[in-house]
């Protein structure tokens, strides 16, 4: 067999090894790294060029070792989830950087990071002001968390008392002008449904690149030429603008009668829309 042709089945065997390992590792391997994965993947590195390259060694024996070094974080993984010593020594633990947004000087030089890297991952996290910072630590896997003290965190509806509707994901009805059937078919709606929304909108099938369905039924596009401008679904707003304005109604009907009997009545019902428009709110207006 020409040299040539043996390196070219070497090296696809490597290729298709080294993947077959890579799958039975996990895909925390590619996202995360410690330190013993660091050194097993520069290793099946060389030993997967030696075993292409090589042809006067036996190519089991470059398979053979590979698989003994893809088998040690797979080993470790396992020890670690049955001891938490073993976990620390192959993982690590966080290391706190800031505390009460006093930067803690012999941490960073433990972790042999500069200011400016901190800094850095400040930025990431949006933040730029150290002083604003409750904690920040170094995880094992090298990236920084950031918590920020109390008043300089972003208020949420929870703050605020507020009543929001649950977040659902969105349905992809149209894709690169193509409706999908199937999405379709999961919200209970139909391909004549698209169409008299399509033209509501004024706009064809064919230039939609693509068009989602929320929660509540309204669909939105986002169309091939981005210098054309699709109105904003309304049928939400107007519901809630049409409940609003018969609530105003009952209440001037009650201010505006003298008959005590339908004064009453019309108080009680306003006050029962108003109720229904406090539970509405949170899906019409987002």
């Amino acid at each position: 067999m020409p040299d040539w042709l043996d390196i070219v089945i070497r090296s696809l065997v490597a290729f298709v090894y080294l993947f077959i390992l890579t799958k039975i590792i996990g895909k925390r391997q590619i996202r995360q790294i410690t330190y013993i994965e660091y050194i097993v993947g520069i290793t099946i590195g060389s030993i997967a060029a030696f075993m292409a390259t090589e042809v006067d060694s036996p190519i089991y024996h470059s398979l053979i070792a590979l698989t003994i070094f893809a088998l040690f974080p797979v080993l470790l993984e396992w020890l670690s989830l049955k001891s938490k010593h073993i976990r620390n020594f192959v993982e690590g633990n966080a290391t706190i950087l800031i505390k009460d947004g006093k930067i803690l000087e012999d941490n960073l030089k433990s972790e042999r990071m500069s200011t400016e890297e901190l800094m850095e991952h400040l930025r990431m996290k949006n933040v730029f002001r150290v002083a604003d910072v409750e904690f920040a630590l170094m995880e094992s896997s090298g990236d920084v968390s950031v918590l920020l003290k109390s008043q300089h965190q972003p208020v949420t509806p929870q703050h605020l008392e507020l009543i929001v509707s649950p977040a659902e994901e969105p349905q992809a009805v149209i894709m690169d002008g193509a409706i999908m059937d199937e999405s379709l078919s999961n919200l209970g709606l139909n391909r004549n449904w698209v169409r008299a929304e399509l033209e509501k909108a004024g706009v064809a099938l064919e230039n939609v690149f693509l068009g989602q369905v929320d929660k509540g039924g309204q669909l939105y596009l986002d169309l091939y030429d981005d210098k054309l401008k699709v109105p904003e679904p309304q049928a939400m707003k107007l519901t809630f603008a049409t409940l609003k304005k018969c609530q105003a109604d009952l209440e001037l009907y009650a201010i505006g009668t003298k008959d005590k009997r339908m004064k009453r009545a019309y108080q009680v019902d306003s006050e029962e829309l108003q109720e229904v428009i406090d539970q509405v709110k949170p899906l019409l207006i987002r």
